[in-house]
């Protein structure tokens, strides 16, 4: 991924799909990738495994993609959307929402395990691979009255799975316009330089 553009042609943001979901913090990864497709004017249509828009960064083509799978089975819709475009990993480019990091902030990697993120995780068994990058918008961990993190997978799937409070929306939805700026900078300046500036 070097050079004046990456290789990224594909942008995947997941999120659970139904209007029952639209607003969880489980969801950045759609916000994120609901904003580029205004800002790039890039109109969605349904495929079977994801919603899908085809448009084109300065000239290059690009692919951005909401899964139509529940987080948890990502992986399905990635491997068939990268072999419907004939991608490897390392075009693809993952959005996500991750619990370790503070809310409203981002955070790019080029490759890596899944984090505890059951949609990477899944990603990662479905394609075989870990090299492809990521983008984590921070939901934040939930806490206790006392500030200590809450691990209790039934508090955790509730808090990802949950509507945030109003300040911290104002918080995730200044990360999700980072994330988009992050994802312009990457495409047309490269990863590395994309890192360096966002991270």
């Amino acid at each position: 991924m070097t050079g004046p553009f990456s290789d990224v042609r594909l942008v995947v943001g997941l999120g659970n799909p139904g209007q029952a979901y639209a607003a969880h913090r489980h969801n950045v990864g759609f916000w994120c990738v609901r904003r580029l497709a205004r800002d790039w004017g890039i109109r969605f249509k349904s495929s079977r495994w994801a919603r899908v828009g085809e448009g084109q960064v300065d000239d290059q083509p690009l692919v951005l993609a909401k899964p139509r799978t529940f987080v948890n089975r990502s992986g399905d819709a990635a491997a068939s959307l990268l072999q419907r475009y004939e991608l490897s990993p390392q075009q693809m480019l993952v959005i996500c929402d991750d619990l370790e990091l503070p809310a409203g902030s981002i955070r790019l990697r080029p490759r890596g395990g899944d984090g505890g993120h059951n949609g990477l995780r899944d990603i990662i068994y479905a394609i075989d691979s870990e090299d492809f990058p990521r983008l984590r918008i921070g939901i934040g961990r939930p806490r206790t009255a006392e500030g200590e993190p809450i691990t209790h997978p039934l508090v955790v799937a509730k808090y990802v799975l949950g509507e945030p409070e109003p300040e911290e929306q104002e918080a995730l939805e200044a990360a999700v316009e980072r994330a988009a700026e992050a994802v312009g900078c990457l495409l047309r300046e490269g990863l590395a330089v994309a890192m360096n500036r966002y991270n």
